[in-house]
């Protein structure tokens, strides 16, 4: 396993961005030339004042995560080399209260940064967010322990949250054209959830803070509420995790497992959870139904021959998944054959090779799903390999092609077609 790296940027608006890396000069160049994460490409210009090194890159991602949970005072006695001041800043204002025999017996600076902290607390708003989702290989024959590739995409979603004083939660969705697409108030009232509107997404929304009820039992309480804004990079109807970045924040907010939260709403193997946990190309396989997951080196030197071309048509994931469902059991050879496909896949080294391995591995799931290719369907004639992505049947399309192909797709009708590097991660 690579070796990782935590670091800390300053941001234009004095905001901090911390994050995880195998390679840390690739990334910062990616952040200062707007190319890096969401927060960071609207704050440029973007200054590195912290940087750690750590043995494992998952030893890395796990600080990255601590670190994120920390207030800002606590983030700059880090980045000060204040390490002794730490543990006092990881107290609750209660202990520190209590271990210096009450409020009145603190010093006048101590009473006022306590109270400026507080009254900050009140009206401070989180943001958090996640990368969108890709699966290279394995799509399916992930939920039987395959060993797939997946690619975190740079747009993704974010969650702000704001703290209101009445027990309600006010809720808006922005999509990447800054148009709102959804907005709705709920109530909190004794230990339950209730919109005011009886529809698709309020429903799923409830049955979402029924799951958080569960997973943290004390975290929504009848005297107070929230104001919280999404906001989506991608066209939500492009399969890129509208779904999965929003569980993915909504977890990292209430501090809960993503993967529980998951299963207790959308379901699913869980690599779209990983994705937004992650900013490199990850191995995922669920071993005894518990996810592995493995940052991994996937940066083709043929890249600039890779297109992802969207179908016109966004494909439901859970439909696909009862469907696969029947087809059960997989052979273990055939499962066997798509770890190595995975493997050979990572390691390629030139654009036929990686023709061959995904055409060999789209003939293994057509005849596992019992369904025709989507290059004999739509692209028979395109000269280049086509790769379903996830779900056959729409979303996005991987393509192939030594010359730029958007003419092509775009006469047959599909218009979305977008270089490898400005998706991918």
């Amino acid at each position: 396993m690579p070796k990782g790296f935590v670091y800390i940027l300053k941001c234009s608006d004095g905001s901090y961005y911390t994050g995880s890396t195998i390679d840390i000069e690739k990334r910062l160049l990616e952040h200062q030339s707007g190319h890096g994460a969401n927060h960071t490409k609207k704050r440029l210009p973007v200054t590195l004042v912290y940087l750690e090194e750590h043995q494992r890159i998952d030893e890395a991602f796990l600080r990255e995560k601590q670190i994120q949970g920390w207030n800002r005072t606590k983030k700059e006695a880090l980045i000060n080399n204040n390490s002794h001041k730490l543990p006092e800043l990881s107290l609750a204002y209660r202990d520190i209260i209590s271990k210096k025999g009450g409020f009145e017996n603190l010093s006048l600076q101590d009473q006022e940064y306590m109270v400026t902290e507080a009254l900050e607390g009140t009206n401070q708003k989180n943001t958090f967010f996640s990368n969108g989702k890709l699966l290279l290989t394995g799509e399916y024959l992930v939920l039987d322990g395959a060993l797939s590739l997946a690619l975190p995409t740079k747009p993704g979603q974010s969650l702000s949250i704001e703290s209101l004083d009445k027990p309600e939660i006010h809720w808006k969705s922005i999509d990447q054209k800054a148009n709102v697409w959804y907005e709705t108030v709920f109530s909190i009232s004794d230990d339950r959830i209730l919109s005011q509107n009886d529809d698709k997404v309020s429903n799923r929304l409830v049955q979402i803070f029924k799951a958080l009820k569960v997973l943290n039992p004390d975290f929504f309480d009848t005297t107070s509420g929230f104001k919280i804004e999404t906001h989506l990079d991608f066209n939500r109807e492009w399969g890129l995790g509208t779904s999965s970045t929003l569980i993915n924040n909504l977890a990292t907010w209430t501090k809960v497992d993503a993967y529980e939260l998951l299963k207790l709403t959308f379901g699913g193997s869980g690599y779209d959870i990983a994705c937004a946990q992650h900013n490199s190309a990850i191995t995922y396989q669920l071993i005894d139904n518990t996810p592995i997951v493995t940052p991994v080196e996937f940066n083709p030197e043929f890249k600039e021959h890779l297109y992802f071309v969207y179908l016109n048509t966004k494909r439901n994931s859970r439909d696909a998944i009862n469907q696969y469902k029947q087809k059960r059991p997989i052979s273990p050879s055939v499962i066997d054959d798509i770890n190595s496909i995975t493997e050979e896949v990572i390691h390629s080294t030139s654009l036929t090779e990686f023709e061959r391995l995904i055409s060999k591995h789209e003939n293994i799931i057509s005849k596992i799903i019992e369904q025709d290719t989507v290059k004999s369907v739509y692209f028979s004639d395109f000269d280049g390999s086509i790769k379903s992505l996830g779900a056959w049947g729409g979303d996005f399309v991987l393509a192939t092609s030594r010359t730029n192909p958007e003419a092509y797709f775009k006469s047959k009708g599909f218009n979305t077609i977008i270089p490898y590097s400005d998706l991918i991660l």
